[in-house]
């Protein structure tokens, strides 16, 4: 890209930059967290054709960058305050400048709805796809931080929101929902293009929740990863699961996609558990922040996951890994 990158980074990047940042003309930028906050850092890299589709629109792209990684804040309970990028552009990828317009407005959109901005980065040429790798930075009170350990035998487990919208709106875009109504499909596609980061939420359950995680690959897989900390399992009954009326609609005329719900990932919802004391506070928190929290099932003593139906079957087979890169 030679000069053409410092061009790119002032053109582009500069505005969005924060205080600290100096501009982007450093090597660095220099944080200083609010007093009595701890710092709390994520990252999440995104592959062309393999996390977004390499045609998607770039400002939907920066977007979806930015949300994944909100959620992983969400997930600890944290408050956004800045993040670095990095872009890696294919070296036959023609006009840049084009796809670099596009994709900060996107970047601008969401720094202000969310409240953060760009500490720095770095942009460079690669034989490969478009990649994009951003780091998420963001505060929570010191100590307080949510965790993914900590829930016990007997714990509630919850969801935000509804289930299997992102998946579903893959296969949507893959036009394999051929017959139904675009009515139906594209408010999918836009939750597979758009997550919706459970922050407020995520900052609310603090000394509700015994531990918490974002469901990014799948709720059965995700559940897993909290049940083997503690060497516990879980009970969910399948019909308690949340469904959006699009994938209600969607199940009524293509039943055998109905583990997508569960495995197929791309939800961004948050997971947690809670002593069953707490019901009356997530019942109130829920109302407070107008989001569905729905009880799914709970911890158990057993060390295996259950999904059971109405007829006590269990649903989840022993490959329902949920999504993995390996």
């Amino acid at each position: 890209m030679s000069s053409g990158e410092f061009d790119l980074i002032s053109r582009y990047l500069a505005p969005l930059s924060g205080v600290g940042a100096y501009g982007l003309t450093d090597d660095a930028a220099v944080l200083t967290p609010p007093e009595g906050k701890d710092l709390v850092f994520t990252k999440d890299a995104l592959i062309a054709d393999v996390h977004f589709f390499a045609d998607d629109p770039p400002d939907f792209i920066a977007r979806k960058a930015m949300r994944v990684n909100l959620s992983d804040l969400a997930a600890m309970g944290a408050e956004p305050l800045g993040y670095l990028l990095a872009l890696a552009f294919p070296n036959d990828m023609e006009n840049i400048d084009g796809f670099m317009a596009k994709f900060s407005s996107g970047l601008k959109r969401d720094q202000e709805e969310f409240g953060w901005s760009l500490y720095g980065g770095d942009t460079v040429s690669t034989s490969g796809p478009l990649m994009i790798s951003l780091t998420a930075i963001g505060i929570v009170n010191r100590g307080q931080a949510l965790r993914r350990r900590g829930a016990k035998p007997g714990d509630n487990i919850y969801v935000s929101g509804t289930l299997g919208d992102g998946a579903f709106g893959l296969k949507c875009l893959k036009d394999e929902f051929r017959a139904a109504k675009t009515s139906v499909t594209q408010p999918l596609i836009d939750r597979y293009h758009l997550p919706r980061p459970r922050l407020e939420l995520g900052q609310r359950l603090w000394g509700i929740a015994t531990s918490t995680m974002d469901i990014s690959d799948g709720m059965a897989g995700d559940l897993r990863h909290i049940c083997d900390l503690g060497g516990f399992g879980a009970e969910i009954d399948a019909e308690l699961i949340p469904l959006s009326d699009e994938v209600g609609k969607l199940l009524e005329s293509f039943p055998a996609y109905k583990k997508l719900v569960w495995n197929g990932g791309d939800d961004y919802e948050l997971l947690f558990t809670a002593p069953k004391d707490m019901d009356g506070k997530i019942e109130k928190t829920a109302r407070d922040i107008n989001l569905a929290l729905t009880k799914i099932g709970h911890v158990t003593t057993k060390k295996n996951v259950i999904i059971k139906n109405r007829d006590g079957i269990n649903l989840l087979q022993d490959d329902d890994q949920g999504f993995r890169h390996f």
